[in-house]
């Protein structure tokens, strides 16, 4: 593959990709509200803990070449 084949499909999947991840970041946000759900200030915390050290990990990545471990939330 060329890098110009490269380049492209990197900015294909990373449109495809980061919208996504957007839209169901934005998903997770509607469990907010306390009129639809019932949640308490810890599991709170965790969701938002899970998700920076996601967000921490791809920053991460984008900065060096090291493969970092894939994790898998669960309350």
């Amino acid at each position: 593959m060329s890098t110009r084949d490269k380049g492209a499909k990197f900015i294909e999947l990373a449109n495809k990709r980061v919208n996504k991840a957007i839209k169901d970041i934005q998903l997770v946000g509607n469990l907010a509200n306390r009129q639809n759900y019932e949640f308490t200030e810890e599991q709170a915390r965790k969701i938002v803990r899970a998700l920076q050290q996601e967000v921490d990990q791809v920053k991460q990545s984008f900065q060096s070449t090291d493969e970092g471990g894939r994790s898998e939330f669960k309350l």
